[in-house]
């Protein structure tokens, strides 16, 4: 029988499909919070639960905007696949290894758990700083999509590996380099980015599996609730304009950010 803390989880579960509806991330930057600091789940265990409840949601989302036109699956191939790689590579090889306790200096030392909730913050604050600073005002003219191959796999290879490490979608990162590097327009950058993020959460996930044993319950009923926030999400989406979307979403990731940084720290 779970407690009162689990169902304040389960009705912020919400919030975390209302993020993935509206930006196309933003999932994993509150799954793992929730489940850390509300639920009182381990953030190794957390960062696991948050692959399944981000990337089941997620692919709801994708099957959406594959439905409405807005997925580049020639982008979600030559970005997604090796992203993909980079997780799973990183969840089942490079995580592992990390010490229990990590030694910084003579007097400063940090449990594993501690050092990727810190990670996770500093992901963050990164990339609040490009959500929150408005766009540059481009030619009228639409700028061509950018597909080529080598630059996408780089990109793809170093999201990965970042995505692996925290446990997050990337979706927070995905969606800047989509749209500032890969010159797609935001409706198909959300489109994309969930896509990207159904595979290599799901499949990180799989890693997972063979370390951990799962609270069924709890990863299946916080997946139903979020999914139903990200129709409500997609409906909002629809009434917001993009700027200023991006604008709030970015502040939301900025308090996030250094919240989780003050409470590991202090």
């Amino acid at each position: 029988m779970h407690d009162i803390h689990f169902y304040i989880g389960l009705i912020l579960a919400l919030f975390i499909g209302v993020t993935l509806g509206l930006v196309g991330s933003g999932g994993s930057i509150l799954t793992v919070p929730i489940l850390v600091y509300v639920v009182g789940i381990d953030p190794l265990l957390a960062t696991a639960y948050s692959l399944f409840i981000v990337g089941s949601t997620s692919a709801v989302g994708s099957v959406k905007n594959t439905i409405e036109k807005n997925v580049n699956f020639k982008i979600v191939l030559l970005f997604g696949i090796p992203s993909l790689l980079a997780v799973f590579f990183t969840r089942s090889q490079l995580v592992p290894l990390l010490p229990d306790v990590i030694t910084l200096s003579n007097n400063v030392s940090l449990s594993k758990s501690k050092l990727i909730m810190i990670v996770f913050s500093i992901v963050m604050f990164a990339a609040s700083s490009k959500m929150i600073k408005k766009p540059r005002q481009k030619n009228l003219a639409t700028p061509k999509i950018v597909t080529s191959a080598m630059p996408l796999i780089t990109q793809g290879l170093l999201i990965g590996t970042v995505s692996g490490l925290v446990g997050a979608g990337g979706g927070f990162l995905i969606i800047p380099v989509l749209v500032f590097f890969a010159n797609l327009p935001m409706k198909q950058a959300i489109g994309t980015s969930l896509t990207i993020i159904a595979i290599q959460c799901l499949i990180g996930f799989t890693g997972d599996l063979m370390q951990h044993s799962i609270d069924w319950i709890l990863v299946l009923s916080f997946s139903a609730i979020s999914i139903l926030g990200l129709f409500i999400g997609n409906r909002l989406s629809k009434r917001i304009i993009d700027g200023n979307l991006r604008m709030i979403f970015g502040w939301f990731i900025l308090t996030m950010s250094v919240y989780i940084l003050i409470k590991e720290l202090f």
